[in-house]
Order: C-alpha cells, then sequence, then structure tokens
C-alpha cells in the first residue's frame, strides 16, 4: 500500500525498530531522503526562498505531525528547513517514520 494512504499507528517500547533490509526497500517509496549509516534515522533538508517560507513550511510540517500524532525533529534556518525522523519510543525507524516522510513530501 502507497505509504502516503496510510496512518501512523501508535508504537510501543518493546518493538523491534525495521532492519536495514526492511529501512532499504521502504526508502525506493521516498525521494531524497537519506538513510543514516546505521538505518535509525531518515533525514531531508528542504529549501525555502527565505527564512519567512522556511518558517511557513515547518508550520505545515508541524500540523501535519500533530495530525499523525509522529513527531520530527525540525531545524529552521534562513532559506532551510532539516528534518530528521526516528521512532524515540523503539530506538530506530518504525513504518511511521516513513508515512510521515511521505506526506511531508506531498505538501512541498
Amino acid at each position: 500500500m502507497d505509504l502516503v494512504k496510510k496512518k501512523c499507528a501508535p508504537c510501543e517500547s518493546g518493538t523491534s525498530p525495521l532492519t536495514r533490509q526492511e529501512a532499504q526497500a521502504l526508502m525506493g517509496q521516498l525521494t531524497s531522503w537519506t538513510l543514516s549509516g546505521d538505518a535509525r534515522w531518515l533525514s531531508k533538508e528542504f529549501k525555502c526562498k527565505d527564512f519567512a517560507e522556511a518558517m511557513v513550511f515547518a508550520n505545515k510540517v508541524a500540523a501535519l505531525a500533530e495530525e499523525e500524532g509522529h513527531h520530527p525533529d525540525l531545524g529552521v534556518a534562513w532559506g532551510r528547513v532539516t528534518i530528521e525522523l526516528s521512532t524515540h519510543a523503539i530506538g530506530g525507524l518504525s513504518e511511521n517514520d516513513f508515512i510521515l516522510a511521505a506526506k511531508i513530501d506531498g505538501i512541498r
């Protein structure tokens, strides 16, 4: 099923994070995201024309994250927003990270 059509589900501690192989398989459904060397997080930098546009985009991401109940780490600077995704409760990646990444790409 297409990641954008899915909804983030609560993750509980005790759930195993995705393996590198599982994460790499899901990477094929994302555009220009980077998988960390230890396969514990995803990241992407979004370019914006100025600080105001970066804030507007960051606020859209924040609203989406609230809807999904899954919250990324955001960095906002002049002309860019950096996003890192990981499921802190399980110490690595879950399908939720990929769902949110795909949906973030959809609002850009």
